[in-house]
């Protein structure tokens, strides 16, 4: 069906029925499902709220929801109840109970009022959510297809294909933003001028002071998660930690990529709860204990998780050199997991500098590997490196510190006291803001 209908005053959006609670509420009340004056106010007021928003703030690297709400002056923290909200938004989806209890959240954090204004709000996370998680993903148009009324009672979809952001008056008024938040991008990082320098956490202090110190984005490291909670690592035995901890850090102002070993044996159902969390990034390793997995299984893995959440960055992990074995397949298997979606390879345990610039120049995605002491951030990306990660290091170099510190104390030496203890509640309240 032709565009032109966009323009065509007869052509309505689908209608939606009065409510005063819930999803249903948000639909009755927001500028994208709404005609004639109701429309006109709400489009002005929505209008007028992004143009507080700093379009610069925007294309910072961080959760784009996330980043939106900050600047429209609500907690980060609402990323996950927008996402719910965003599966039962449209008129043709069903509403369901987890969804209606996210909007009485989402209410609240906008201070509790259930008006036009709150309502249209929170309606600009979620048109933020999904749309600009397709921009990200490289979907052109972000939405394939629009709904409308045609006069005699049908409703019709109308292809977007010519017209990304719509056209005439439902024409999004947040372009420049959601490019703004796609341009900010955890992908755009590993295209930068240098690397990716990417620390790992593994809790929310320790991801708090690697954020506050200025680092774009954040990874946790699985051994880190694993022996903090008393787990062994690589061993699939830590979904619920991982997740958990995703979820306690998507707060903070800066991407967050998790390590999430060989995905848990569920992939897809791993892909969408992350997704939904607000992650920008993932590990899917191919190390099995000493031995690797099939290549083509490990394809397979690597496939179901992008199907289930295009927009996250996938970094596919091969531990060829890692485990030293089958070196041989290091490219082959770059070259597989590439094909079945993943956005960048990772290989721990590269070192040599020639190998290290052969896999880059043979592999058309950003490589990343383990800091190096012998080998300096600049060299590495001489040899064709993006992003440079730290792995479990922080995480070993903190346990040296804790006991050093003990020793110190036991054996009556000095001990820094810094950070102090007010430093380090600061630090936990502003992360929180």
């Amino acid at each position: 069906m032709s565009q032109h209908l966009l323009l065509d005053a007869a052509y309505t959006v689908p209608p939606v029925e009065p409510a005063w609670r819930g999803v249903a509420w948000l639909r009755a009340n927001v500028v994208r499902f709404s005609e004639g004056a109701d429309h006109a106010r709400r489009r002005a007021f929505v209008e007028s709220e992004l143009a507080t928003v700093d379009l610069d703030a925007l294309c910072r690297p961080g959760n784009p929801v996330a980043k939106l709400a900050y600047e429209l002056g609500l907690p980060r923290g609402v990323v996950r109840d927008v996402s719910v909200v965003a599966r039962a938004y449209q008129p043709h989806t069903p509403i369901t109970a987890q969804a209606d209890q996210a909007v009485a959240r989402l209410v609240a954090a906008c201070g509790g009022a259930w008006d036009e204004a709150t309502a249209n709000r929170i309606g600009l996370l979620v048109q933020a959510c999904d749309g600009t998680n397709a921009l990200i993903a490289g979907k052109n148009p972000p939405v394939s297809v629009t709904r409308r009324v045609a006069p005699d009672g049908t409703t019709i979809a109308i292809s977007l294909a010519d017209a990304p952001f719509g056209l005439g008056r439902h024409s999004c008024p947040g372009r420049a933003h959601a490019q703004a938040l796609a341009e900010g991008s955890f992908h755009r990082l590993h295209h930068a001028e240098t690397p990716l320098l990417l620390p790992n956490a593994w809790d929310f202090a320790s991801a708090a002071a690697l954020a506050e110190a200025g680092f774009a984005a954040i990874g946790t490291t699985s051994l880190g998660v694993a022996a903090a909670n008393g787990l062994p690592d690589a061993t699939g035995a830590t979904r619920r930690e991982t997740v958990n901890l995703a979820q306690a850090l998507v707060g903070l102002p800066v991407p967050i990529s998790v390590d999430a070993e060989a995905g848990f044996g569920e992939p897809a159902s791993l892909a969408e709860e992350l997704a939904e969390i607000g992650v920008a990034g993932v590990n899917l390793e191919d190390g099995r204990g000493t031995r690797l997995a099939d290549p083509d299984t490990q394809a397979l893995i690597i496939s179901s998780f992008k199907q289930a959440a295009p927009h996250l960055f996938v970094n596919a992990r091969i531990d060829t050199h890692w485990l030293s074995v089958d070196h041989g397949s290091t490219i082959s298997r770059a070259l597989r997991y590439l094909d079945a979606g993943a956005d960048g390879i990772f290989i721990p345990g590269l070192t040599d500098p020639s190998e290290i610039a052969r896999v880059a120049a043979e592999v058309p995605a950003p490589l990343n590997v383990l800091a190096q002491p012998h080998l300096s951030a600049r060299r590495l990306a001489e040899l064709g490196v993006r992003r440079i990660s730290t792995g479990s290091l922080l995480f070993r170099n903190a346990l040296r510190a804790t006991v050093e510190a003990a020793c110190a104390v036991r054996d009556g030496k000095p001990v820094s006291c810094e950070p102090s203890y007010d430093n380090v509640q600061d630090l936990v309240a502003r992360a929180l803001r």
